[in-house]
Parts: C-alpha cells; sequence; structure tokens
C-alpha cells in the first residue's frame, strides 16, 4: 500500500492485480470519495470506492499537476 493518499487528476499508478486486458497501469481521471480511473492498455473507464483504490495501488508511477 501507498503512503501517499493524496491523488491529482493525471496521476499514473500500477495496481497490485492486472486488468483482464493485461495492464496493470492505471490514469487518475476524477478524485472525490469515488476515484475514476483509466487503463492505459484497453481504455476501460469505471470507478472505484477511494477506500478499494488505496488498498489494490501498488506503486505511483507519474503524478501531473503539482
Amino acid at each position: 500500500m501507498v503512503n501517499n493518499k493524496e491523488y491529482v487528476v493525471g496521476t499514473k499508478c500500477q495496481m497490485k492485480k492486472k486488468h483482464p486486458c493485461g495492464g496493470d497501469i492505471w490514469e487518475v481521471l476524477r478524485v472525490g470519495a469515488d476515484i475514476k480511473i483509466k487503463c492505459q492498455t484497453c481504455g476501460r473507464t469505471f470507478f472505484i470506492p477511494r477506500i478499494d483504490f488505496n488498498k489494490r495501488i501498488k506503486k505511483i508511477i507519474k503524478e501531473e499537476g503539482k
């Protein structure tokens, strides 16, 4: 789990599990109670609760906007 709990739009992160398409790099599109993320391999987007996102994130690849 990553200690940094503040994410900004454009942050790219690696998740612990791979998406069914084989990608594990995601981009944060929206931040709030839920976080909207986009798979960088296939382009699929969905909302995930912030608590679940914090549990599933492995590391932050790149932060945009900071």
